[in-house]
């Protein structure tokens, strides 16, 4: 309990950094009409493309093996994320396709 409350006090303008992209994100999001909702998370989906690319950057520079696993693990959420963008964006751009 210690060394959480001391890592809180070392990093309290990080935490309080992200606790307000939180609440920004949030607004954001809520704010966002439903018909847009689907292609502005597939778009924000496929962009995660650059999370693959530095998660590589950092497997080539990992020197311990939890940076390795960490990068590995950017990697495989990264792509995930891509291909989960690619089909959602295919699958709504298959609603607008005349039917047969």
């Amino acid at each position: 309990m210690e060394s959480i409350l001391e890592f809180i006090l070392l990093h309290k303008e990080a935490i309080f950094i992200i606790a307000l992209s939180i609440f920004l994100g949030i607004e954001v999001i809520s704010n966002v009409p439903a018909m847009l909702h689907t292609p502005l998370m597939s778009g924000a989906n496929a962009i995660h493309g650059v999370v693959i690319i530095g998660a590589i950057i950092v497997m080539g520079h990992a020197e311990t093996t939890t940076a390795m696993i960490l990068g590995f693990l950017a990697v495989v959420l990264g792509t995930l994320n891509v291909v989960g963008g690619f089909v959602v964006t295919d699958r709504m751009l298959d609603m607008f396709k005349k039917k047969k």
